[in-house]
């Protein structure tokens, strides 16, 4: 039994310093981000990381056109 047929494990995991990067915003702001659940994350152990393709679908909602 494959691990991938019973769950979705994210391929990339970033910590906040390099999800920041990839936004090009402060890693205050970021921490705002998650805080405000507008970018998902996830603990391991006791450090907080962005799965890679959260943050992506996170840049693709901000180029999506607002339905009225």
């Amino acid at each position: 039994m494959n691990l991938s047929e019973n769950a979705k494990v994210p391929r990339e995991m970033l910590t906040v310093e390099q999800a920041a990067d990839r936004l090009a915003v402060s890693r205050t702001t970021m921490f705002a981000l998650i805080k405000d659940e507008v970018v998902p994350s996830v603990l391991v152990g006791r450090y907080r990381r962005i799965p890679a393709d959260e943050l992506a679908a996170y840049v693709e909602s901000l180029s999506a056109p607002k339905g009225d």
